[in-house]
């Protein structure tokens, strides 16, 4: 799958800073393939653009809601199972990496009860039932900065992995 962006959208991008930088990537990638990562349209992209669109979701969700979201959403194992955790230590984010092994640890113990359906009194008190999440929540608030940074720098000096720049 051939992603295009133009230069003028990078180089705008990377003025307003590394967010709204990889932000134009991940952008791209998914419209290149309809707005949804799947099964069929991950089969599309390079390793380093799922790798991408991975973090993205690690961030989105963790900041919103943290790993428990993250799992209860459904997203344990495409985070956990695959070698994202490999991918960001190759990347150059090692103590990310070790934090989604630790994740995965978690998810392998606690996975089935996050997953269950359940109201969403029942989903708050998740937080409460399973607080070593918490742990792995704050490690990744005070690192996402730095993190964001690896990734942002992995994109820029490999950007032939994410798109085609048109200018």
């Amino acid at each position: 799958m051939e992603v295009k962006i133009k230069e003028q959208d990078i180089l705008r991008a990377a003025d307003e800073g590394m967010d709204a930088f990889i932000g134009v990537f991940r952008d791209a990638i998914l419209s290149a393939i309809g707005g949804e990562l799947n099964a069929e349209t991950m089969q599309q992209l390079h390793s380093d653009q799922i790798t991408l669109l991975a973090y993205e979701k690690v961030r989105e969700e963790v900041l919103d809601g943290g790993l428990i979201q993250l799992i209860h959403n459904g997203y344990g194992p495409f985070i956990f199972l695959n070698p994202f955790a490999k991918a960001m230590r190759l990347w150059g984010a090692r103590e990310f990496c070790d934090l989604i092994y630790d994740g995965r640890r978690l998810f392998e113990k606690y996975g089935d009860e996050l997953t269950k359906d359940c109201t969403d009194e029942e989903f708050m008190a998740l937080y409460e039932q399973y607080p070593k999440f918490d742990d792995l929540d704050d490690k990744f608030i005070e690192m996402e900065e730095e993190v964001t940074e690896v990734v942002a720098r992995y994109v820029d000096e490999h950007i032939e992995n994410f798109a085609t720049v048109v200018k």
